[in-house]
């Protein structure tokens, strides 16, 4: 079982050292502490055990995401809320001990609680109440995350009705009337899924329109898709100012050159995520950050002292767990292995945000495309039109559109957006065929099962001209 810390003042050197209990580094510590090192993980909140995916941000969200889908008009609103906040906090809660457990049992694991900062070159010192422990490393890993973006905007300070998107996920009482600033992937994932629940949703974009790095046929499919489930969107908007009042909150907006207010029982802050990085010391360990606080690495995510890589958020990379992971492979191959996997090797990433139905995309836009010289092909259809693929039509919601972009001269697949139901399972379809050099044409005469969302391939694919 590993080692927890509880003496005043120690001092250890381990072959491996993570900081934060992001998915990259756990995973990392695992297959290090069983090829027989000896490893140190630190992590300074105990409500964060396995890290930002599963305590905070993909597991719960998609949870309450989940739930909100399947409330029925006779639910009770807010117990019906209470009910999916519970049964969030429970899942994360088993998920947090399973976690805990999967290094718990490693005899060459050293678990520490409590705050991490570098007061030299591969050296941290670690404080927790009154104990602090010093710990040097051959190799260390920052895998400390991000944290909500709160903007320079007046009075937008978290508290009371005023949230980020890990406190509105326990938001109470539950609000009739939400306004988000922000129109990114957070705001339009948490307002879908609190339109479902019943709050009267409001979203301030500060973009001409939402989805902004999406094709115009695909961004007004899903800008109808929240429309039609009672979400107002207003776009080109400035926010000047937050309010907390005794009996609603009140945003400040410009636009149009006029100012106007909106109340709220809630008010959700979804302007980006920033690197939790603030006082980690990076400084004295000889860590260059970049413009915007993120740890710089190379393709093989070392930083720029000897001996310390960056894994997750906080390498300014794409934000999603799977990447996380894919760091972990890096190092475990650095360490481990031949040396010879990068972030290079990522071909076709895909990513999903949970709106209603699902918006999936890998790979490049028409847009893009034609803006980097492809000829290409384009095949487009609305899911309600594609007769091949009836599972939209069984589960009652035929919304959305699945869009390919394919490359003339090779019939290889540039990219696609898929948003309809079971998205986020097909896209990785797609994208395995985009790593592996797949055609267009083989893609679309592959067998699928019936009846699946995946068979829409066989019928879009066929219109590609």
């Amino acid at each position: 079982m590993a080692e927890h810390s509880s003496e005043v003042d120690q001092s250890e050197h381990v072959d491996l050292l993570v900081i934060g209990w992001g998915k990259g580094g756990k995973t990392l510590a695992g297959t290090m502490a069983r090829a027989g090192k000896r490893v140190a993980v630190v992590e300074r909140s105990d409500a964060m055990i396995g890290g930002s995916c599963i305590n905070i941000a993909c597991i719960p969200t998609k949870i309450l995401v989940h739930d909100a889908e399947n409330k029925r008009e006779s639910d009770d609103v807010a117990e019906y809320f209470a009910k999916a906040v519970k049964r969030r906090d429970t899942l994360t809660g088993a998920m947090r001990k399973k976690n805990l457990s999967m290094l718990d049992d490693l005899d060459s694991v050293l678990l520490v609680s409590g705050r991490a900062e570098f007061t030299g070159e591969r050296e941290v010192r670690v404080t927790g109440g009154t104990d602090t422990m010093t710990i040097t490393a051959d190799t260390v890993v920052v895998n400390t995350g991000s944290v909500a973006n709160i903007p320079p905007i007046d009075g937008a300070k978290l508290g009371g009705r005023i949230h980020d998107s890990e406190s509105l996920q326990h938001v109470t009482p539950f609000p009739k009337r939400l306004v988000i600033v922000g129109g990114g992937y957070i705001g339009l994932e948490f307002g879908s899924m609190f339109t479902h629940f019943g709050s009267q949703v409001t979203v301030l974009d500060h973009g001409p329109r939402p989805l902004a790095n999406e094709d115009d046929d695909v961004a007004e499919v899903v800008a109808a898709a929240l429309a039609d489930d009672g979400i107002t969107i207003i776009n080109n908007v400035s926010v000047t100012a937050v309010s907390d009042g005794a009996d609603a909150a009140t945003v400040s907006y410009e636009i149009d050159g006029e100012t106007t207010t909106i109340d709220a029982e809630a008010v959700l802050l979804a302007v980006g995520r920033k690197p939790a990085t603030t006082d980690l010391g990076l400084d004295k360990a000889g860590i260059e950050t970049n413009e915007r606080g993120f740890i710089t690495v190379d393709e093989h995510l070392r930083a720029s002292a000897e001996g310390v890589y960056a894994f997750g958020d906080v390498n300014g990379g794409p934000m999603f767990t799977y990447i996380s992971l894919d760091d972990n492979r890096i190092l475990a191959d650095q360490l481990l292995g031949e040396g010879q996997r990068s972030t290079r090797d990522r071909g076709s990433v895909p990513y999903t945000m949970f709106l209603t139905p699902p918006v999936a995309r890998v790979g490049l836009s028409e847009k893009d495309a034609r803006e980097q010289g492809y000829e290409i092909k384009v095949g487009a259809k609305a899911m309600a039109d594609i007769a091949a693929a009836p599972r939209a039509k069984i589960e009652g919601d035929p919304r959305g559109i699945v869009k390919f972009v394919v490359d003339g001269a090779t019939d290889l697949i540039l990219g696609a957006a898929l948003v309809h139901v079971h998205s986020q399972e097909v896209i990785n379809t797609v994208a395995l065929a985009m790593r592996h050099d797949v055609t267009a044409t083989e893609l679309r005469d592959t067998i699928y099962t019936h009846p699946s969302a995946t068979e829409a391939l066989n019928e879009v694919l066929g219109v590609v001209k």
